[in-house]
């Protein structure tokens, strides 16, 4: 069986047992005779799945009892409205602008209160992450993304917000290093990325932000408390997303958890960003403080462009055929991007700074 190094940004690899545990499954999940797609989600085998995928989770990721887990569907791009909805009540928040992602949510939050953007990393193609120490105001809540895909940046440390909710897209970064829960009122997180096939949304929130109080004309879906009271079962969850999380996070928790995971990660980004670092070839555009375990973005280091874009496509084709997919950089920034995800062993990395190595050397600049 061939199996390809997968370097998307999302939907990601996932570990190659959990796959097979899955197909193992299919047919005929715990001696029920029927597969988990085709399961009622008000079963009581489909209810042990989605308890024990929320307490797995919840173990990992230490999440206190006075937070509720929510699995919901729309992706991120649903939680930029739906967290505005929800939270809004003087109408006033304040964001972070540090890419394409936190554009989008600023755009979305813009319909329906007054956004203050207190930072950007837009004067420098979003290559670092702006350095916010504290943050206070009149605001209803503070919001960041806490690891920026596209740009290949992260967040070190989060600004202090006080009493005033910090909520955070961690869509590409969930479960990927520990992190304290408490010091949030919000996280969201697209599961497509470390979590899961694409279609669960996992939204974690203190429960003193779960209103009853809302606005009448915001309809049911668009609710926390609504979700939050019936326990993601408002209506058909992602079934089959969310028992392949449980699956994946069985696979966390046998790895050494979110401690393992941040030391996994840790080996890998530092493999590729050394090679970036002492390359004549490639070099990193991002600032080294703010560097994403996730994403690393790389280009050539050459200022002919028309030469550049023909060995940009040259080498994702060739990369490719080689068995390493997924290396095309976003047309933001260009040049090329490996997500490198929980999921991706550190072959992966090995076997693409070999490739990197190889097409420098052919492929002169």
């Amino acid at each position: 069986m061939k199996r390809v190094f997968n370097f998307s940004a999302g939907p990601s690899v996932l570990p190659q047992s959990v796959l097979e545990r899955a197909a193992s499954e299919m047919l005929n999940y715990h001696d029920t005779g029927q597969s988990v797609m085709e399961m009622s989600h008000r079963s009581k085998a489909y209810d042990d799945i989605i308890r024990g995928s929320e307490d797995k989770l919840r173990e990992l990721m230490g999440i206190p009892d006075n937070f509720s887990v929510l699995f919901l569907q729309g992706g991120a791009s649903l939680q930029f409205c739906m967290l505005v909805l929800n939270l809004k009540r003087r109408g006033r928040a304040a964001y972070i602008d540090t890419g394409v992602w936190s554009q989008k949510a600023i755009q979305e939050a813009q319909r329906w209160l007054e956004v203050d953007v207190l930072a950007s990393s837009k004067d420098r193609n979003y290559s670092y992450i702006p350095q916010i120490d504290s943050v206070a105001g009149d605001y209803d809540y503070v919001h960041i993304t806490q690891n920026n895909t596209i740009m290949g940046t992260k967040w070190a440390s989060v600004p202090d917000t006080g009493s005033l909710p910090l909520v955070s897209d961690i869509s590409s970064c969930i479960l990927s290093e520990p992190i304290d829960i408490e010091r949030y009122g919000l996280l969201y997180a697209g599961g497509q990325k470390n979590l899961a096939p694409a279609g669960v949304t996992v939204v974690i929130i203190r429960n003193d932000l779960i209103r009853e109080d809302l606005p009448s004309d915001i309809a049911s879906m668009l609710r926390y408390d609504t979700h939050a009271k019936n326990g993601s079962m408002y209506n058909t969850p992602p079934t089959y997303s969310i028992y392949v999380m449980g699956l994946v996070l069985d696979w966390i928790k046998a790895n050494g958890g979110a401690q393992g995971m941040l030391k996994r990660n840790q080996s890998k980004a530092k493999l590729l960003y050394d090679y970036l670092d002492a390359s004549s070839y490639y070099h990193s555009p991002v600032d080294a403080y703010s560097r994403s375990l996730m994403n690393i973005p790389f280009l050539l280091r050459s200022e002919n462009s028309d030469k550049v874009s023909v060995l940009n496509k040259k080498f994702v084709s060739e990369a490719a055929a080689a068995g390493l997919v997924n290396l095309g950089g976003h047309r933001s920034i260009g040049g090329m991007r490996a997500s490198i995800y929980n999921a991706m062993p550190i072959e992966g990395v090995e076997a693409l700074i070999r490739f990197m190595d190889v097409f420098a050397k052919e492929n002169p600049l």
